[in-house]
């Protein structure tokens, strides 16, 4: 494999180690302690996951994921909350707190940290790897529909959450089916999420992925791991109760189904082709 640019190779680190400081800083300043934790724990997700793209992916595809799900992220909740579009209409309160126009920062970051998850666990189910290469259109979109549902999960729990204990964004309509929330958010959180992974796989379908660390099969439990936190933390904590059980049956399937596909994994021993 050929050698790295050192500048490139550091640029993840220095990019979310700045935007951290940033936004913890405004966090600091403006708002409450709630909202300092919901700031440093996102940044802390985004840069886990990004870190984790960028040694089982390499460094330009793991940026290209990252932009494409932070850009196509934040377009959506910026239509939503003014439009409706997606997941019908709402209104983000300070709780997440410093904002590009109507968006929180920290809502697009979380946007790339769960679609990541949803790519790395989607592939582990089907192929018994994180990266499955670069398939064929029909196998693309197979794949993108099944992690987009496996992100859904995650906003089973995490949204009704969001609104009735922080009380981050308040919705318009709060008579939804969905403990308050809308069914719209539904074909929302799955067509958002589809859009942003199959668009990643598409802009990367002639470009091979290859990791750039030897220690893959570490950074391939981190995005496991955050999807697994959030599991436990929505058993122990989901508003309303019954949130805490349906969280270990919607994450818990697919999260063991990934754990499967991840003992069969055989990890490459050398920084070389995935």
């Amino acid at each position: 494999m050929p050698a790295q640019n050192p500048l490139v190779a550091r640029l993840p680190a220095l990019t979310f180690a700045l935007l951290a400081a940033f936004l913890v800083a405004t966090a600091v300043r403006t708002y409450n302690y709630t909202t300092i934790a919901i700031v440093t724990a996102s940044v802390l997700m985004f840069a886990c996951c990004w870190a984790s793209a960028t040694h089982l992916l390499g460094a330009r595809p793991a940026l290209q994921f990252m932009l494409i799900a932070v850009g196509l992220g934040w377009f959506a909740e910026q239509m939503g909350s003014t439009h409706g579009w997606f997941f019908g209409h709402y209104t983000y309160t300070e709780v997440l707190g410093a904002r590009l126009v109507n968006v929180p920062i920290v809502i697009p970051m979380m946007w790339f940290s769960l679609t990541y998850a949803g790519y790395v666990i989607s592939n582990l189910i089907v192929w018994q790897s994180p990266v499955d290469g670069a398939p064929g259109l029909g196998n693309a979109a197979m794949l993108s529909f099944l992690a987009a549902m496996i992100v859904t999960a995650f906003d089973l729990g995490a949204d009704p959450y969001l609104v009735y204990t922080l009380k981050a964004w308040i919705m318009a309509k709060t008579d939804g089916a969905w403990f308050g929330e809308t069914v719209q958010g539904f074909f929302g959180w799955v067509f958002v999420a589809f859009c942003i992974i199959f668009s990643f796989r598409m802009s990367v379908r002639k470009l091979p992925l290859r990791p750039s660390s030897p220690f893959l099969r570490r950074h391939a439990l981190v995005p496991l791991a955050i999807y697994a936190c959030g599991m436990v933390f929505q058993m122990i904590l989901g508003n309303p109760v019954e949130i805490r059980s349906i969280a270990p049956f919607a994450m818990g399937i697919p999260l063991l189904c990934a754990v499967a596909g991840f003992q069969r994994w055989r990890a490459p021993s050398s920084g070389t082709g995935a």
